[in-house]
């Protein structure tokens, strides 16, 4: 009876490392694993990790985040960075609140006109980095400027409350799930099917592969970027919206520090800075990790102070990443 046990537990062992292999082998799976490992970690210092509320807060907290992330990979896996989408989370959240508390025009229209927004302003990056041929870097971060000061000056540097209850449907839970989280899933899923199974989608990883190969293949190169940097300021929209139902108040400052979890979630997620390699769902898993130690550490009262310290070590880790991505390119 001994003998079979001890063989049952040591063909449960081999079967637990062969899938831990398995998972190794993907892209994504160091950011698994991490993840994994963190849950597990979190759950032995913090009882009240795995609470409903909890997992609410952690589906909640990362449905922005990853929507960004979705917009950051898009862009990173042409060979770009965007810069910009936390500013253009704030400018289209002061926008979006200001019509809707100023003018008569219907909730609906304010949401479209937010979403227009954000998607101009990731046109105007990729028209300066496809027609005026600025680096990526330098364009993004011209917009993250702009941006920025157009919401402090639309908003006087102040928040914008008082929205109308048919926006305020966007914050409430159908069940269990937050209408955020559901919006969420929503977008990486539709994210993951242009990557997966469209021309679109081919041409963005072609691009950040080989963009020389790429575009004597016949492919619009040019397009296929400003379609990247379109769907990133879109995305930067949707959050911009998703964070004034969520705090109930449009603040022109909100999403500072925005734009490092994005890039940092991509890349943690398997996202290479060299381009052409990566996916939404590794994104999704990046951000993730990100929202599930800034979880923990809020559930250990750590100061925010600190906090910032831990996102310079991830932005640490993804330097990491982008300068091994380029030895191995090499």
């Amino acid at each position: 009876m001994k003998v079979k046990e001890h063989t049952g537990f040591i063909n449960k062992y081999r079967y637990s490392i062969s899938i831990l292999k398995k998972v190794g082998q993907l892209r994504e799976g160091p950011v698994i694993m991490v993840l994994v490992g963190l849950i597990v970690v979190s759950s032995l210092i913090s009882p009240h990790f795995f609470s409903k509320v909890n997992i609410r807060n952690i589906l909640t907290q990362v449905a922005i985040i990853a929507i960004l992330a979705e917009g950051e990979a898009y862009v990173i896996l042409t060979g770009g960075i965007d810069l910009s989408p936390g500013s253009v989370l704030s400018l289209v959240g002061v926008l979006t609140a200001g019509v809707m508390k100023w003018t008569n025009l219907p909730v609906c229209i304010a949401i479209l006109l937010g979403l227009a927004v954000g998607t101009l302003c990731g046109l105007t990056n990729g028209l300066m980095v496809t027609k005026v041929k600025i680096p990526s870097f330098i364009a993004t971060l011209a917009m993250m400027a702009a941006a920025h000061g157009l919401a402090l000056i639309f908003a006087k540097g102040v928040p914008i409350s008082t929205f109308p209850p048919s926006f305020r449907i966007i914050a409430r839970y159908v069940g269990p799930i937050s209408v955020l989280t559901i919006i969420m899933i929503a977008m990486l899923i539709i994210g993951q099917l242009i990557l997966s199974f469209t021309r679109t989608g081919q041409y963005i990883h072609a691009t950040g592969g080989n963009e020389e190969a790429t575009r004597y293949l016949g492919v619009n190169v040019d397009k296929v970027k400003l379609f990247a940097f379109s769907f990133a300021g879109f995305c930067a929209a949707v959050g911009g919206i998703m964070m004034n139902a969520r705090l109930d108040s449009a603040y022109p400052n909100v999403g500072q520090g925005y734009e490092l979890d994005a890039i940092g979630s991509a890349v943690l997620g398997g996202v290479s800075f060299t381009g052409g390699i990566g996916s939404v769902g590794g994104a999704f898993m990046g951000a993730l990790v990100i929202t599930t130690l800034g979880n923990l550490l809020n559930l250990l009262r750590v100061s925010a102070f600190y906090q910032y310290v831990v996102k310079g070590i991830i932005l640490a880790v993804a330097a990491l990443s982008l300068s091994r991505g380029v030895k191995y390119a090499k």
